[in-house]
């Protein structure tokens, strides 16, 4: 199954995204970082990060890392009405 974008965070020019995928009963989070640059008039998207933006990474996958308790959370507590 492919995975659904459930989640986008973002500081600066950086960008965390949370993709939700299903297997069976498990239910795994997956996380992509992307940097984006401008080059002309065009936008794009790099996987490579500098020394710099190490700390902005650093709390964008603390959020992420939050976020995704959160849901879980979330869903065990309307699992737990539905039974």
């Amino acid at each position: 199954m492919r995975s659904k974008l459930v989640h986008e965070l973002r500081h600066g020019l950086l960008v965390v995204r949370v993709r939700k995928t299903k297997s069976g009963d498990a239910t795994r989070h997956k996380l992509s970082i992307h940097r984006l640059y401008r080059n002309g008039d065009l936008w794009h998207e790099s996987s490579r990060l500098g020394r710099d933006d190490i700390p902005s990474v650093r709390f964008l996958l603390d959020e992420a890392h939050t976020w995704i308790l959160s849901q879980e959370a979330s869903e065990e507590s309307c699992e737990g009405i539905r039974e």
